[in-house]
């Protein structure tokens, strides 16, 4: 494929960069760009600006509201976002169940949620991992067991999910479950779409070592979910789960935000001084940061690649993408710790929750801390970096 940018891509980069320059509110921008924590109005807000635009879903086809956009201008996109310093648009609802709901769900539920997903009128998380099945997510064991009354036919659910993530602002989860205990267990595995008001749902908060709330355990106590918001067939939810997935590890890669990041060390280790000089002119530190950015460049060329491909839908090379993606970003944030030295030793939550305006310490130390240890969880959702490799082992390798 060629990988030069046409006449027209650029001309559609110049058109995004002036949107966002025009749009993105000033205050969104110093909090992604300052790596502050993001609360669910901000996340709101921006997506409705985007929304308003018809561009908040870029992968959609236009007929459920995308704007039809190619592979390459979404790239562009992702990347304008990023050097911008725009929030994240949450992927549970846009670039997670919907996908599965165009591909498998009824008309009735492409007519409904899709335009609530849209709107950000839902606010979506997802209900997948278990105390003892995370990795091995075909273990789990919430249950959900068909009955029939004079209301018509529902599920009866019970079980807990966890590491749930922002399921304490959530309108819906789209949830596995299990509705067959006889079969292998992949094959007894629904996909299910749950009102988190339903009576009987608790959300307990995981407070996580930076000290934010950000995940939560979910508990489901005989809870009603209407039949009709089963996605697909019953005990097929194993094949939707996977689908889902690969759409996940493909974002996970997130190759714009990487690059917005090593602009980042990059200013901030030049600040910082080593015997009298900036620490980015230090050849052991500077090949560090050289070498990260060859391997990000790198990912990049892998991802326009997958992408050249992404009609065919997510294959196992989005595991590959998956991998490489949370060890570079991983490892930018462990090199941002090291030019912040000493600075990145105290925390400062007041000033990350935006309470002060500026930080007890250097502004942009204050956060790496905080940052470092929220970023070690990228290589374990969305399936664990181990079970990415066995998956490329298998199914790209063949061995």
């Amino acid at each position: 494929m060629d990988l030069n940018y046409t006449g027209e891509d650029l001309a559609f980069r110049d058109s995004a960069r002036a949107f966002l320059d025009q749009n993105l509110p000033a205050d969104l921008q110093q909090k992604v760009r300052q790596h502050l924590r993001m609360d669910k109005i901000d996340y709101v807000r921006w997506h409705r600006i985007l929304a308003k635009q018809g561009w908040v879903a870029p992968g959609w086809p236009v007929e459920f509201g995308g704007p039809g956009w190619n592979q390459v201008e979404r790239h562009i996109w992702e990347n304008e976002c990023a050097r911008a310093g725009t929030p994240a648009i949450l992927p549970f609802g846009v670039n997670m169940v919907a996908p599965v709901i165009m591909a498998f769900g009824s008309a009735a539920q492409k007519d409904y949620f899709l335009p609530r997903i849209l709107s950000c009128e839902d606010w979506w998380c997802q209900g997948y991992s278990e105390p003892g099945a995370g990795s091995d997510l075909a273990s789990l064991k919430t249950t959900a067991q068909r009955v029939t009354t004079a209301d018509g036919d529902h599920y009866i659910v019970n079980g807990q999910k966890t590491w749930t993530t922002l399921a304490q602002h959530a309108d819906m989860i789209f949830c596995l479950v299990r509705t067959d205990t006889g079969v292998r267990k992949q094959e007894g595995i629904s996909f299910l779409l749950i009102d988190m008001h339903t009576p009987g749902i608790t959300v307990r908060p995981i407070i996580t070592l930076d000290e934010d709330h950000e995940v939560n355990e979910v508990f489901f106590d005989n809870v009603r979910v209407p039949f009709d918001n089963l996605v697909g067939q019953e005990n097929k939810g194993w094949t939707y789960a996977k689908y889902l997935l690969g759409h996940e590890r493909t974002g996970i890669a997130a190759v714009g935000r990487s690059k917005r990041e090593l602009g980042f060390l990059k200013r901030f280790a030049a600040a910082q001084t080593l015997d009298g000089k900036p620490l980015l002119a230090d050849p052991l530190f500077g090949a560090k940061v050289a070498t990260l950015e060859i391997e990000l460049m790198a990912l990049e060329m892998t991802v326009l690649r997958v992408l050249s491909q992404a009609e065919k839908g997510p294959g196992p090379e989005a595991s590959v993408l998956k991998v490489r993606g949370t060890e570079i970003q991983q490892t930018l944030t462990e090199l941002m710790l090291e030019a912040a030295g000493p600075l990145a030793l105290p925390f400062d939550p007041a000033y990350l929750d935006g309470e002060n305006e500026h930080s007890i310490l250097d502004d942009d130390a204050a956060p790496l801390a905080a940052h470092y240890f929220n970023v070690r969880k990228t290589s374990i959702y969305g399936g664990s970096n181990e079970i990415q490799r066995n998956i490329i082992t298998q199914m790209i390798l063949g061995l």
